[in-house]
């Protein structure tokens, strides 16, 4: 009797937290994500529980009585995922933002690296994003083309620098497939998707120009994208290749980055920084480059 009374037990209060619920988000609709967030986590550890006493099945079985008795919306994938956003989140709550929607965390759920969760989550409130937003960046693998050593800052909390989101490979679109064996092709690429691009760098970034005119002498030379960073209040000039990164590339972004700092930068501005983005990094070149402020990124085209 006791087993049977315990198994309605549960029931019961599921039902009244999800009832509860959907009363307070139609009462106090700005606090509708705080409120699914408490409310699923709590309802996800009491399926939990009632999974360990009763097995797997409980889930359809409170699935089916939920269906008629409160919507259709409670079915057992839905529960599913309760519980896993308990699971998650049971170690990890100072993590959830009520920024986020219930819509949000479900496609987070599916991710098992709870480091990569907080990163999203981080994004996600920081640039607003929407769930499709979200979505696209998760599948772009964005996490993943995050330099380690920005992973380490955000598991210690660690103070960031402008070149800590910018990934690698940097994801190009290149929607006619369009064969790229010029910078000029590769520049055109990009211009037509300015806004993917500056993501691709993270947050901060602002379009200058491209074919950026500096005079040196009596010559002219041409900057292929001027950038400026208002996070970090820096310019940054952006070089496009081809080909695999070669060692007069690296100087050459030099004389521009020095240019733009002698000439374009104000006493209150921070130094300018250099990106290369060519087709294939070469690692033994950067790594006699004397120059910090140098970057280099490969691209690919998606």
């Amino acid at each position: 009797m006791e087993y049977k009374d315990n198994k309605i037990k549960y029931y019961e209060e599921i039902k009244n937290e999800l009832i509860n619920n959907e009363i307070k988000k139609k009462v106090k609709d700005y606090s509708k994500n705080k409120s699914d967030l408490d409310t699923y986590y709590n309802v996800g550890k009491k399926l939990a529980e009632a999974g360990k006493h009763y097995g797997e099945g409980i889930i359809k079985e409170y699935s089916n009585r939920l269906k008629k008795e409160i919507g259709q919306k409670y079915d057992e994938r839905t529960l599913r995922r309760i519980r896993q956003f308990y699971y998650v989140f049971s170690e990890n709550w100072s993590t959830v933002s009520t920024s986020l929607s219930w819509s949000h965390y479900t496609e987070l759920l599916s991710i098992n690296d709870i480091n990569k969760i907080k990163y999203y989550i981080k994004v996600t409130e920081e640039l607003n994003l929407s769930v499709r937003e979200l979505r696209t960046k998760i599948k772009s693998n964005e996490y993943e083309r995050l330099p380690i050593d920005t992973k380490k800052k955000l598991v210690n909390k660690e103070e960031n620098k402008i070149e800590d989101f910018i990934k690698n490979p940097i994801i190009i679109h290149n929607p006619s497939n369009i064969e790229v064996l010029k910078e000029k092709v590769l520049q055109k690429l990009i211009l037509e998707d300015m806004d993917n691009f500056l993501k691709e760098l993270g947050n901060g970034f602002c379009y200058i120009g491209n074919e950026y005119k500096i005079k040196m002498g009596n010559s002219y030379n041409y900057i292929d994208i001027l950038l400026y960073n208002y996070i970090y209040n820096a310019f940054v000039v952006v070089e496009l290749k081809v080909t695999e990164l070669r060692k007069e590339y690296i100087g050459q972004l030099e004389v521009y980055m020095n240019y733009i700092d002698n000439n374009l930068k104000t006493i209150n501005q921070n130094k300018t920084i250099g990106i290369i983005v060519s087709k294939k990094n070469n690692k033994y070149i950067m790594e006699y480059s004397s120059d910090p402020r140098i970057l280099s990124k490969e691209y690919i085209l998606v």
